[in-house]
């Protein structure tokens, strides 16, 4: 993406770690949280990829068609997925935002490292609102609940830390959006 080098790598930090907690989440008991935790890992990994400053790596010019494709499918997924509840929109959203930020990528003069680059700002602003939304929708789950406690979950189903994993992502998503 664009911008400074380091931002851009401690977006890559808490991408990938985010992208590596979904992961262990996929070994949940709940097979609606292994399919969650499957697709935020895609999220959190692309988002990672996508976000290696320009001045330590620049990919192939076919990259960011092949992002697109990539989460133009997951979007599609998320799409067939969203039939049975409404939960799955947002992944169809943040994938959705994958495949506008490729696309601005590829139109980009130097495949999308250099500034300048810019995507539809009306498309864009309404992207940073929807995220800047959910972010802090987000950080309010976050917050304790006063008598809530219990036994401690296995590590894959706790629910404190799935919300933490999709706040950071959020978060990047957000990062990404204003480099464009």
């Amino acid at each position: 993406m664009h911008g400074p080098a380091s931002p851009g790598w401690l977006l890559v930090a808490l991408c990938a770690a985010t992208g590596a907690y979904c992961l262990l989440r996929m070994r949940s008991s709940n097979e609606t949280q292994r399919r969650a935790a499957g697709d935020e890992a895609l999220m959190g990994f692309g988002m990672a990829a996508m976000a290696v400053p320009g001045s330590a790596f620049t990919p192939p010019a076919w990259v960011w068609p092949a992002y697109a494709v990539v989460f133009g499918g997951a979007a599609l997924r998320a799409l067939w997925v969203a039939r049975s509840g409404t939960h799955h929109l947002h992944h169809l959203v943040g994938a959705a935002a994958m495949v506008y930020m490729a696309v601005v990528m590829t139109a980009s003069p130097t495949a999308g490292h250099a500034h300048g680059a810019s995507g539809v700002p009306l498309l864009t602003g309404g992207l940073l609102l929807y995220f800047a939304a959910y972010v802090l929708v987000s950080g309010v789950r976050l917050l304790p609940v006063a008598g809530a406690a219990g036994s401690v979950p296995a590590w894959g189903d706790r629910p404190e830390l799935a919300r933490a994993c999709r706040l950071s992502m959020g978060i990047g998503m957000l990062a990404m959006l204003l480099t464009i």
